[in-house]
């Protein structure tokens, strides 16, 4: 069973940096898709980015240039380093994957089977 942990998140201000873990294991496939979700208090849950196992990565458009999803190369976690933060950006952060080959990156929740239990961020104006 594949298993999810998030971890990273907090409170800063505008402008502030946070970087997100997603410890992953219980996995055995080659090929995976994974990314991170937000959902802000009153809407839905939408996809930030998302990172396939041959290193391809994908971002919304909100958090293009400020955002990068990252994979250790060596270790089962995932990233994802935010700059510029706004207090937009305020969610409770989600880590996801699925299994096996995915021919395009998309970033829509029905994709995928597997979910950690979130990490919440806060940023301050």
């Amino acid at each position: 069973q594949v298993q999810l942990m998030e971890s990273g998140g907090g409170s800063v201000q505008t402008g502030g940096s946070l970087k997100l873990s997603c410890v992953f294991s219980g996995y055995s496939e080659k090929n995976y898709y994974m990314a991170w979700f937000r959902q802000a208090p009153g809407k839905e849950r939408e996809g930030v980015a998302g990172f396939r196992s041959n290193g391809a990565t994908a971002y919304a458009d909100s958090v293009k240039d400020r955002f990068t999803i990252s994979k250790d190369k060596y270790k089962n976690i995932l990233y994802l380093q935010m700059n510029s933060l706004r207090p937009e950006d305020t969610a409770m952060y989600y880590c996801a994957a699925r299994m096996g080959w995915v021919n395009h990156l998309l970033l829509g929740e029905g994709l995928f089977a597997y979910w950690g239990q979130g990490t919440q961020v806060t940023v301050s104006s």
